[in-house]
C-alpha cells in the first residue's frame, strides 16, 4: 500500500507540472505583462512608464521561461515562471495582481464553498441512489417509465433555470430563505438552505438515470439470481448485495466532483453572491488577475489527483478482491 501510494505521487508529480506549464502558457497567449498592465491601470492612453512601473512592482518585467541578461542559475531563477508558479508546489501562492495574500484569500473563502459543496454532495448522493433503488425495485412498471421521463425531463432543463426559478419561488414568494448573500455561523444556514436543495433537485435527474443504469447491470447477474433462489426478498436483495457490488462505480462518479468540494460552484456561488472560491475564482478571470487563475487550477488539479488516491485506496474497502501493490 505504501509502496503504491508513492509511485501515484511520484507520477502526479510531472502531470502537476505539465498542468502548470500549460496555465502559463495559455494565459500569457492570451494576454502578455503589457496587455495586463494596460487593463489594470485602466487608462488606454497609459504611459510607457506606468506599465513597465506596474509590471516591475509585480514581477512581470522579467524573461517568461530563460533570462539572458543573468548568469548561471539566474537564468532560470529570474524568470516569471520560476517565481510566480515554482513555488505552487510548496503551496506558497503569493499576491494577486492588486496585492492581496492568495493564500489567506483561500483559507477564508473556502469554508462558504465547503458550506455549500459538502451538504449538495451528500444529500444529492442519497437522493440520487435512493430515487435509482426505487426505480429498480419497480422496473418494468409504469412507475419505472413515468419516473425516467421524470429523469429525463429534469436533466435536460439548464441549472440556470433552477437557480432562478428558486429564488423566485423560494426567495421572493414564500420568502422561506434569502436570495443571496451570507452570513458567518450558525447565520449562515438560511443563507445555505435554498443553494442546496437547489444543487439537489437540479442533479437528481442526471444522478438517479445514472445510478439506475449502474443498478440495472447489478440485477442481472449470476449472484442476484442465486440471492433470489436462496429467498432472499427484493429489498435485502438491492441493499445487501447489488448496491454493494455497485460501490467501485459509484465512488469512481464520487471522485470527479470531489475538487468542487473545496473550490466551490462557479454559477451557484455567483448567482448568490457568496463569497466562496467559485466566486473568487469567476472574479479573477474577468479581472485577468493570472496570479489568482493559476493558483486556483493547480490547487483544483492537486485536489483531483488526491480524489484518485482516495478512490483507489476507498475500492480495498468495497471490494476485497482489489488489492494495491
Amino acid at each position: 500500500m505504501i509502496a503504491y501510494l508513492l509511485r501515484r505521487v511520484l507520477y502526479a508529480l510531472p502531470l502537476l507540472l505539465g498542468i502548470n506549464v500549460l496555465t502559463f502558457v495559455l494565459f500569457f497567449i492570451v494576454n502578455t505583462p503589457d496587455d495586463m498592465a494596460r487593463m489594470h491601470l485602466g487608462d488606454k492612453r497609459v504611459t510607457p512608464e506606468a506599465v513597465q512601473k506596474w509590471k516591475h512592482d509585480r514581477g512581470y518585467d522579467l524573461p517568461l521561461f530563460w533570462n539572458e541578461a543573468a548568469q548561471g542559475a539566474d537564468r532560470v531563477k529570474q524568470t516569471i515562471f520560476y517565481q510566480k508558479s515554482l513555488g505552487l508546489f510548496l503551496f506558497r501562492f503569493g499576491r494577486s495582481d492588486d496585492g492581496r495574500d492568495i493564500g489567506a484569500d483561500i483559507r477564508q473563502r473556502m469554508w462558504p464553498s465547503l458550506a455549500i459543496a459538502v451538504p449538495s454532495l451528500l444529500v444529492g448522493l442519497l437522493a440520487d441512489i435512493s430515487v435509482a433503488l426505487l426505480l429498480v425495485f419497480f422496473r418494468l412498471t409504469y412507475l419505472e417509465f413515468w419516473g425516467v421521463a421524470l429523469c429525463v425531463a429534469a436533466m435536460s432543463v439548464s441549472t440556470l433555470f433552477y437557480i432562478i426559478g428558486g429564488q423566485y419561488l423560494v426567495g421572493k414568494l414564500l420568502q422561506l430563505t434569502p436570495i443571496s448573500g451570507y452570513d458567518t455561523g450558525l447565520n449562515a444556514l438560511r443563507f445555505v438552505i435554498l443553494p442546496v436543495l437547489i444543487g439537489v433537485v437540479a442533479g437528481i435527474g442526471s444522478g438517479a438515470r445514472w445510478y439506475r443504469t449502474l443498478f440495472l447491470e447489478e440485477v442481472e447477474k449470476d449472484y442476484v439470481r442465486t440471492a433470489r433462489a436462496k429467498g432472499l426478498s427484493e429489498p435485502r436483495v438491492l441493499f445487501s448485495h447489488v448496491l454493494k457490488n455497485a460501490m467501485i462505480p459509484i465512488l469512481t462518479g464520487v471522485v470527479v466532483v470531489l475538487p468542487l468540494l473545496f473550490t466551490g460552484s462557479l454559477i451557484m456561488e455567483s448567482f448568490f453572491a457568496i463569497p466562496g472560491l467559485g466566486s473568487y475564482t469567476i472574479d479573477a478571470i474577468q479581472q485577468q488577475d493570472f496570479a489568482i487563475v493559476r493558483s486556483m487550477v493547480f490547487l483544483g488539479s492537486v485536489l483531483y489527483i488526491l480524489g484518485l488516491l482516495l478512490t483507489d485506496i476507498s475500492y480495498t474497502l468495497v471490494d476485497p478482491r482489489v488489492r494495491l501493490s
